[in-house]
C-alpha cells in the first residue's frame, strides 16, 4: 500500500528483500522496530525497514558479515543522523549514546557501522530519499540542486524547473504541489 502526500510516495508496506537474506533482515528489524517503538516513530521505522532492504539486496549483502545488534545500531544511527535525530529542539530526538546502549555496542562499533551504511546507501543531510516525510519540506539541502553549473534553491526557479528535477528525481515532488 502507498499513501500519497502531494506527489511524494510514501511506502507502508514492507520493502522487497530476498529470500536468502528473509532470515537476517527480520532478525535486525525485529531489534530495531523495538527501538522505534520506545523511542521513533512510524517515519523513522519506515525508513529503516527500507534501508535494511536496500542492504539486502547488494550483491554480497553487507548483512551477512557481523552482529545483528551491530547493524540495528548502525542503521538506526545511520538514518537518524540524515534526520537530525541527535538535536534535542527535534522531535523525537536522542543522543546516539542511548542507540549505541539500547543495542549493546560501543560508541565506535556503532559510529563505524553507521558510517559504512551511510557511505554504502548513500546517506546524508541532503538525500530526500532517507529523510523521514515530516522533515523534507523544511530541510532546504532536499531543495539544492545544479542548474547550468550553480547551486541553486529549485523552489525560486519557475515551476517547469521544478517539473523537470521531480521528473529527474533530483527532488521528492514539486513544491507547489503539496497541500
Amino acid at each position: 500500500m502507498q499513501q500519497e502526500k502531494g506527489t511524494l510516495t510514501i511506502m507502508t508496506t514492507s520493502p522487497k528483500v530476498p529470500k536468502a537474506m528473509q532470515d537476517k533482515f527480520e532478525a535486525i528489524v525485529s531489534l530495531t522496530d523495538a527501538f522505534c517503538a520506545q523511542r521513533l516513530n512510524e517515519s523513522y521505522r519506515t525508513l529503516i525497514h527500507s534501508a535494511l532492504a536496500a542492504l539486502s539486496r547488494k550483491r554480497p549483502s553487507p548483512l551477512l558479515r557481523g552482529k545483528e545488534n551491530t547493524w540495528a545500531a548502525g542503521v538506526v544511527h545511520a538514518i537518524g543522523s540524515a534526520n537530525f535525530l541527535f538535536d534535542s529542539s527535534q522531535t523525537p530526538h536522542c543522543k546516539a549514546p542511548a542507540i549505541y546502549e539500547f543495542f549493546g555496542v560501543a560508541a565506535g562499533t556503532g559510529q563505524s557501522k553507521s558510517k559504512e551504511i551511510r557511505e554504502l546507501l548513500n546517506i546524508h543531510f541532503g538525500a530526500w530519499q532517507w529523510q523521514v516525510p515530516e522533515r523534507i519540506a523544511n530541510n532546504s539541502l532536499v531543495w539544492m540542486v545544479q542548474v547550468n553549473g550553480f547551486i541553486v534553491d529549485i523552489r525560486q526557479m519557475p515551476r517547469s524547473a521544478q517539473e523537470q528535477a521531480y521528473r529527474m528525481g533530483m527532488i521528492p515532488f514539486v513544491p507547489d504541489a503539496t497541500d
